[in-house]
């Protein structure tokens, strides 16, 4: 079910703008990585609405299809709603996401949703990516977990050294689906 490159272009373009009205919040904020900021991406005000949502569905399904992807997720709540929209972009692939720890009742799980095979091609994905430090960590639990990683798809790329951080972590490529330069051109911080 591959969506032509005109549908790929104008869904980036609903994508672009769904994060613009809705993600781009101004005032002082701590980043995930320590950092100090004066504008947050608060991409899930955006793609857990319908229109962002079917675009990053898109965009992700159109992804995983190009990497050969079998699985797509990545580290639990920014992860969470982007695997589940390659789902609903008709990717033909497992949605899992990764828990920061093994679950200490039940199963004790740390890679959640159906079972993944061993080698299986899993698509890593994250929603904001400014240090990849969380996504590092997920790549490496599915890593050691006998999985194999042919990509990384950021929503927005704050540019501030993530993707290398990812790709070197995940020896795969890196998409970020938009970058802070196209979400927020007039920042404080370039």
């Amino acid at each position: 079910m591959s969506a032509s490159p005109e549908d790929l272009t104008a869904a980036r373009q609903v994508l672009l703008e769904e994060l613009q009205a809705h993600a781009l919040l101004r005032g002082d904020f701590v980043l995930a990585s320590g950092r100090q900021s004066t504008y947050l991406i608060d991409a899930k005000k955006a793609i857990m609405q319908p229109r962002g949502f079917l675009a990053m569905g898109q965009l992700v399904a159109a992804e995983a299809e190009l990497r050969g992807a079998t699985a797509v997720g990545g580290m639990t709540m920014g992860a969470d709603p982007i695997a589940c929209s390659a789902l609903a972009g008709g990717a033909d692939v497992k949605a899992f996401f990764v828990r920061k720890e093994p679950k200490d009742h039940g199963a004790g799980k740390q890679i959640e949703g159906p079972d993944l095979v061993p080698g299986e091609k899993c698509l890593m994905v994250e929603d904001v990516v400014t240090t990849g430090g969380s996504t590092v960590r997920a790549i490496e639990v599915m890593q050691a977990a006998g999985y194999k990683v042919v990509g990384v798809v950021g929503i927005c790329d704050r540019l501030a050294g993530g993707a290398a951080a990812l790709e070197a972590a995940a020896g795969a490529p890196f998409t970020a689906l938009t970058t802070i330069d196209e979400v927020h051109p007039d920042r404080d911080d370039r």
